[in-house]
């Protein structure tokens, strides 16, 4: 996808996943891509229709939490594209954990029963749910892996004061909980996901995509009971099933390790996980949208144009 250059533009910025374009230091523009990431790591084919993907759930899920807490976005003008305002980030990421499953089982696994401050009851298997969702919040590094981080060295180095600490705790609780409802109309679990908020102005809010494949976990309800009970693997909805096949090709984003090639057929494979992530989270059939890059430029300056006036 080429770079674009609004009128207004300020900034550019290429994640891992989104090109970002600031807009006269007051919106962004979030122009969501088919690239893909696993342990912080960007992998070298896209993703057919993932950033439509995650845009699109990102959308809805923001639209049907604002009664939660309020969020950046004003605008979707395009499938893959989102506009809103622009936040001083914590530099933290609200992980909350419903259930014992990927980073806290293998922490789980190697024996530690602290994980960011929060204490892991004894006597758990994989996949089994904690008697209440707890927060893992990790550190939001601009370059390389995350960190775990608690509360406590949260606010000790002044990422958040102890107030903010618990307006995000309140929110992300709140937040999971309403995830959880919607997946289960659906016929899902929300396992785990992350949030993360900034400040505009005064006032805190949401901010980037929630309750996606690429922040989030899912596992199919039907069965998951009878599956815990004879230690089955649980059938799920995620980007965990990009990582462990890299981790069964001896990569985990360390220094020296090698990506593993990504042949059409995997491509197609992952492509067809997402969208059905999309259609069951949903309940409606993925339709992917080709817009042009001219038809897309159009669009964004339309939107931006609306936007001129809002404080």
């Amino acid at each position: 996808m080429a770079e674009f250059s609004f009128p207004g533009q300020t900034a550019f910025y290429s994640g891992k996943v989104r090109d970002v374009y600031t807009i006269g230091d007051k919106w962004l523009v979030m122009v969501a891509s088919d690239r893909i990431s696993a342990f912080d790591v960007i992998l070298p084919k896209p993703i057919p229709g993932k950033g439509q993907v995650l845009n699109q759930i990102a959308g809805r899920m923001l639209r049907m939490t604002t009664d939660i807490c309020p969020n950046w976005l004003l605008d979707t003008p395009a499938p893959q594209v989102s506009i809103g305002r622009k936040c001083t980030p914590f530099k933290i990421e609200m992980v909350i954990r419903g259930n014992l499953t990927g980073h806290a089982w293998r922490t789980y696994q190697a024996g530690k029963r602290d994980l960011c401050g929060a204490i892991l009851p004894e006597g758990m298997k994989e996949n089994d749910f904690f008697p209440t969702p707890i927060i893992t919040p990790s550190t939001k590094a601009a370059e390389g892996h995350d960190e775990d981080i608690s509360p406590e060295e949260i606010i000790a180095q002044g990422l958040a004061t102890a107030e903010e600490w618990d307006t995000l705790s309140q929110y992300t609780q709140k937040l999971f909980q309403r995830g959880k409802e919607l997946a289960a109309a659906r016929g899902l679990i929300l396992v785990d996901t992350k949030y993360e908020f900034g400040k505009y102005g005064d006032q805190i809010l949401l901010m980037d995509e929630i309750h996606t494949p690429d922040s989030s976990r899912y596992f199919y309800a039907e069965g998951f009971e009878e599956r815990q009970s004879k230690s089955e693997r649980q059938k799920q909805l995620s980007k965990e099933f990009v990582r462990e096949w890299l981790i069964a090709n001896n990569f985990m984003g360390k220094a020296g390790q090698i990506v593993p090639e990504m042949s059409p057929d995997w491509i197609s494979v992952i492509s067809s996980r997402y969208i059905e992530l999309y259609e069951t989270i949903t309940g409606e059939k993925f339709i992917l949208e080709n817009l042009s890059e001219d038809e897309l430029y159009k669009k964004i300056t339309a939107s931006l144009s609306k936007l001129d006036g809002l404080q």
